[in-house]
Formats: structure tokens, sequence, C-alpha cells
């Protein structure tokens, strides 16, 4: 495998999209139609490891508007948002943001992983995509569609095709199937034309529907 390239800061370009951009257009006669209608916008990723997680456990089965304020309330408790302030909180204090007991528990489990060391996020950028994937999901409350947000929006890999998102779903099916339903497999073999580009092509499905996925806030 490739030594991987230094992620980005946020406000940055990801190093690799103009060239997804013209590669896509030139092999997929749907996103030769889309990318355009986009103009400058870009992926933006989000560069502190702990404070992304955070707010993804936090914003699961919950809407953009009540993540947003459960968020705010835990910023009055943890300032910093930082594994040690979370474990001082604890988990009733945690309760009183507005998180439900099972996701205090897994944010609290969240920094004691982080305090230990127990994950290895001074290698994410070095690691492949599958081996971050399994150091995540040990963590109680990150399934494998949170991992691979992650990879998208933190460390801002290039080819994450996330066959659990409902919005990458839903676009393929409005974009390539005039709306009808489509299965994993359906999405894997359209994907398949977008090797080694899959988070840009995901990227701009996303934005066809007018949709943010909520690990980005």
């Amino acid at each position: 495998m490739a030594k991987l390239k230094p992620v980005e800061p946020a406000s940055c370009v990801p190093a690799y999209w103009q060239d997804a951009k013209e590669e896509l257009m030139k092999r997929d006669r749907i996103m030769r139609r889309l990318i355009p209608q986009f103009g400058d916008l870009h992926l933006v990723g989000r560069s502190e490891p702990f404070t992304t997680l955070v707010r993804s456990i936090l914003s699961q089965q919950i809407s953009v508007k009540a993540a947003e304020t459960i968020w705010l309330r835990l910023l009055e408790v943890c300032p910093g948002c930082t594994p040690a302030q979370i474990l001082k909180a604890g988990n009733e204090k945690l309760a009183t943001c507005g998180l439900s007991k099972r996701k205090a528990e897994y944010i609290t489990d969240l920094a004691e992983h982080f305090k230990a060391k127990r994950v290895h996020v001074d290698q994410w950028a070095d690691m492949d995509d599958e081996n971050v994937i399994t150091d995540l999901t040990q963590i109680r409350g990150i399934g494998r569609w949170t991992a691979e947000m992650f990879l998208i929006f933190n460390l801002l890999r290039p080819n994450i095709l996330p066959l659990d998102d409902v919005g990458l779903l839903r676009g393929i099916s409005v974009n390539y199937f005039s709306g009808e339903p489509v299965s994993r497999s359906d999405a894997r073999e359209v994907a398949a034309n977008w090797e080694p580009w899959r988070t840009v092509a995901t990227w701009y499905l996303w934005r066809s529907l007018d949709t943010t996925p909520v690990p980005v806030k």
C-alpha cells in the first residue's frame, strides 16, 4: 500500500479531490452530470478525533437539531470535550445534557479508551482503512458506519463506500435507478466504476439529495 498523505487542515481541499473529480466525470455519465452542479464545493474534514467521535455517538438516531442542542449542553459541562473532562463529569452529569444513559456510557467508554491509549490514534494516519475500522469498533457505541464516517470526515480517506448509509443508497436510487429501491449488491456494482474515489462519488450523491451526514456537524 502506498504511503498515505498527511491529513490536510479542515479548511483545505483534500489533495486528491480535483483528480478524483476529473476521473469520475470521464468514466461515469451520472458523475459527469452531477459534479459540475456543485462548483468548488468539496468535502470538509474535522481534525480532532475524540471530538468527532463524541459528536457522532451523541448524534445517533436523533435529529440534527436535537444533536446540536445536546452538544452545546455538553460543552457547558466539558468545555474542551477532552477525555479527562468527560471522565471527571461521569455518566450522571453527562445524562443531564440530554444524553440517554446508554449514550453517556458509550462516551465514557470512548474517553477511557483514549485516556488508556487502547486505540492507536497516532497510528491511524498510517493504518489501512480496515485496520482503523477494527480499532474503532472495539469501542462501545461505534459500529462500522460510524467508523466509516470517521475515515471520510476525519482521516479524509478517498475510497470509502459506506454501504450501511441510507443517504448513499438513496442517492444511488435517485440518480442511477430512477428512484427504484437498491440493494447493497446494486450499490457495489455501481460503485465499482468509482474506484479508487468512492468517497468522492459518495459525497456528491449526498449533496445531490441536499443531505449532510450527522458526523460532519
